[in-house]
This record gives structure tokens, C-alpha cells and sequence, in this order.
């Protein structure tokens, strides 16, 4: 039986850490600890918790080259996108400094009683599951708005940035938030269900696979407590013909090999008109040949390697099935462990796994087609309704398109990206319910009438 988890650098193989499994008395423990915290933090005035909420973006200021380090070391990512990755935490909790109390008011509805409101009241604990490939930003997403709600939090996170999970625990802590407040859970999936059953646990929400979120779902709904899920993505970032390369080919390529490709809203199937086809190749290759491979932790290192080997596996094993049915390498595919060198691959139709699934890591599938109706169709065909994005001169007509594609983001002349003011969320496979903005904030509260007469 599993006792403990051992951590890894990516890049070399060293072993980092070695964490000593929680014990079912430990998650006990825990889970009686945030039941006990949840009934004084959600008295506490809002003005109270903002106010930690400030003491928390000092304390990952002033931690920052440390915690961009440790990200760096454990899952690989270049540590000028940790840095930048950090920062976008101070970020999202400097929006909600700003607007947490706006967005917990009471709506009032006017009826013909004497008063009429809805209140927004926390649930109680809230279960996150979260993934390796942005390890401080999607807990923060999840913590920030759930936590100032006045819910308490258990992290359940990837075993391989553990070291991760641990530092944004010490985060809350050392920023004055009660003990209890916000708890790591250092266990392994088959603890994930015991947990979620405890009926002290009254949501979950996870950001991950489509295999991972069926379960997460079908757990919640035997249980009937609600669930958020950010699953996978598919994205389309269609090119047409009147698109201006030389203005947006960097916004273009970054949204493909940005954290080595790792991530759910990154442009993974490129659409490209025709007209514009022989230049957008030629634009986009030569940024990808510009690249720099090497040791995550020097900062001219632009991509590295993923961040497991496994990650390789399943990437190599989608590249060769897509060629057996008819793809062209362009550039690249060359692979050593978790090093997979930056891949293009043209001549890509919709039967082949590079089209069909999710890829995760530096790969651009490239497919041509004839006309804009045409590029619009393909992007739509896909079961993951994430994100798409359009580049064109002519905004105003792709603005005639947006109610043609199902997903939950639609980007024209820009990279798919979660930003704090906007809400963020998937369609179909790709998830349902959204975090951030006002919409996160409100995603584990009761919505509570209330109606009062004389």
C-alpha cells in the first residue's frame, strides 16, 4: 500500500521531496478542523476577509522568487512564465480586493411584498482537485473567490507539484487566515471519493481531464452535492485569409508553445484559409525554429521539456497514429524522455487523433481549408467546447460568427486566456460552470430568497 509521495524535477530526473501520505485519522482531522473554521469564517464582516486578502498578495510578492523556483523545479515550466504566473495570482486577488463586497450584496427584487432580496450564503467546505501544469494560478482561481465568500477549502492537488500544494497552504497561514481555512489533503485519488462523501464536504470543484471530471461528476451526483468542472480543450484558432501575420504571429505562436503547449486553452488546431496559407507556414515556422531548449530554470530558456514522462508517451503514440493516416511532419518530432521537441504537422484532417483529441504539449496540427465557412465549420467540429479563436482585419463580420461556435470562449484577434474580470468555462466535454469574475464568486454560495411582509 502507497505511504508516501515522491516529488521529481522533469527536466534532469533528481528527485526533489518525499511527503508522507495522510493517514484517514489525518483527513479526519482535517475535515473536522475546516467543519469547525467554516462556522467563525463565514460571521467574519467581508471587510475582515478582504483585508487578509491583502496580507496574501504581500506575502506572495515577497515570496516570489522562491514559489516561481519551486514551480520551475517540479513540473518544468520556463521560470519566466512561473514568475509571470505568480504575479497573475496578485492579480486575481487584487480584483477581488476591489470588488468582493459588490459582488456578495444583497440583490433586491422588487415584488409586492414589503421587501424582497436574495442573499448569497457560503455552503460550507469546498473539495478542489487540481492539476500540475499551472499549479499556483488554477488553486488561487478556485480559493480566492470560494475563500472571501466565506467557504472553507481542502486542496486535493496533483501528486507531482505537492511541494506546490504545501507552499500555498503556508501562504494562507502566514497571511493570518484562520487555521483551517485552507488545508492541502496530501492523498491520492482513491481517498477523493471517502472525502467527497463526508457529508461535511458540500461541493467539489475540479480542473482536469474529461476521464477525471466523468468521475468527479458521477461521485457529486450520487451524493448530490454540485460540482464545477474545467476539463480539456480542443482549441481552434482560425486564420483568415485578411488576417494581419505581422501584427499578431507572436500572439499566435504563444498560444500554442506557451508552458511547453501544457495547457487545456491553448490553440491546438490551427485553421487556415488558403489565400493566406503558404505565409501563415512559413510566419509560424520560423518563430518555432526561434525557440530556445534547455534548463527551465535559466531565464533565455523559452521551452523545456513536459512535465512527466508519460506526457511524452501519449503525445508521441497521437503524432504517430496521425501520420500513419496521412499527416506530414513539417518540423520537429524528435523526442528523449520528457524532452519532445516543438512539432508541426500539416495535411491534417479531421479522422486523425491530432484533430480529434486533446494534445498537450508543443505540437501545432495545421489544416487548410478553402473558404471562411469552411473554417468555421471545422472548428465547430469538436466534442470539447472550450475556447476558439478568429484573427481577421475585418472584426466586425467575425462578431456575426460568435453564436455559430458552442464554446465557452470566443477570442477575436487575441489568444484564448482567463482573465479575473471575465468568467471562464467550457461547453460540451469541456466542463460546465465558470469561475472568476462575479460568476466565480458566486459559484458556492446559496442563492437564498427572501421575503418579507408587515
Amino acid at each position: 500500500m502507497k505511504t508516501e509521495i515522491k516529488t521529481y524535477n522533469p527536466f534532469n530526473g533528481n528527485q526533489l521531496d518525499t511527503y508522507k501520505l495522510d493517514s484517514k485519522d489525518d483527513l479526519k482531522d482535517k475535515l473536522d478542523l475546516a467543519n469547525k473554521t467554516f462556522g467563525e469564517w463565514k460571521n467574519l464582516k467581508i471587510s475582515k476577509r478582504v483585508k487578509l486578502l491583502q496580507n496574501l498578495a504581500n506575502e506572495i510578492d515577497t515570496n516570489k522568487a522562491e514559489l516561481s523556483e519551486l514551480i520551475t523545479k517540479e513540473m518544468g515550466k520556463p521560470i519566466l512564465e512561473s514568475k509571470a504566473e505568480i504575479e497573475k495570482c496578485t492579480l486575481l486577488i487584487d480584483f477581488y480586493i476591489v470588488n468582493a463586497d459588490q459582488f456578495l450584496q444583497d440583490d433586491i427584487i422588487e415584488t409586492e411584498a414589503h421587501e424582497s432580496f436574495i442573499s448569497y450564503d457560503p455552503l460550507g467546505c469546498i473539495l478542489a482537485v487540481m492539476p500540475w501544469n499551472y499549479p499556483f494560478w488554477q488553486v488561487f482561481r478556485f480559493a480566492i473567490p470560494t475563500l472571501t465568500a466565506g467557504n472553507v477549502a481542502l486542496l486535493k492537488h496533483a501528486s507531482n507539484v505537492t511541494g506546490c500544494a504545501i507552499a500555498i497552504e503556508k501562504l494562507f497561514i502566514d497571511a493570518g487566515f484562520p487555521k483551517g481555512c485552507f488545508q492541502t489533503l496530501i492523498t491520492d485519488h482513491n481517498g477523493i471519493e471517502e472525502i467527497m462523501e463526508d457529508e461535511i464536504v458540500k461541493a467539489v470543484s475540479l480542473t482536469g481531464s474529461e476521464k477525471a471530471g466523468r468521475k468527479i461528476a458521477e461521485i457529486a451526483g450520487k451524493n448530490l452535492k454540485p460540482s464545477l468542472l474545467e476539463l480539456g480543450g480542443n482549441n481552434a484558432c482560425i486564420i483568415l485569409k485578411d488576417a494581419d501575420l505581422d501584427k499578431y504571429m507572436d500572439t499566435i505562436f504563444k498560444a500554442r508553445m506557451q508552458n511547453s503547449g501544457q495547457s487545456c486553452i491553448a490553440a491546438k488546431r490551427f485553421i487556415v484559409v488558403e489565400e493566406i496559407y503558404d505565409e501563415f507556414i512559413k510566419k509560424f515556422k520560423s518563430k518555432v525554429e526561434g525557440l530556445k531548449y534547455g534548463n527551465p530554470i535559466e531565464e533565455d530558456t523559452t521551452i523545456s521539456c513536459l512535465a512527466r514522462e508519460d506526457l511524452a508517451d501519449i503525445l508521441e503514440e497521437q503524432v504517430k497514429k496521425s501520420i500513419d493516416l496521412g499527416a506530414e511532419v513539417l518540423y520537429g518530432n524528435q523526442r528523449d524522455g520528457s524532452n519532445y521537441q516543438p512539432t508541426i504537422l500539416t495535411n491534417v484532417s479531421s479522422e486523425m487523433p491530432v484533430f480529434k483529441e486533446e494534445t498537450f504539449g508543443p505540437l501545432a496540427a495545421i489544416i487548410k481549408v478553402s473558404s471562411e465557412n469552411e473554417a468555421y465549420e471545422t472548428a465547430s467540429n469538436s466534442k470539447f467546447g472550450l475556447g476558439t479563436m478568429v484573427f481577421t482585419s475585418d472584426y466586425e463580420s467575425a462578431t456575426k460568427r460568435i453564436s455559430e461556435i458552442e464554446d465557452g470562449a470566443f477570442f477575436i484577434n487575441e489568444m484564448v486566456k482567463s482573465d479575473p474580470r471575465l468568467p471562464f468555462g467550457g461547453t460540451k466535454i469541456s466542463g460546465f460552470g465558470r469561475e472568476l469574475s462575479k460568476e466565480g464568486m458566486l459559484a458556492f454560495v446559496n442563492k437564498k430568497t427572501i421575503y418579507i411582509n408587515k
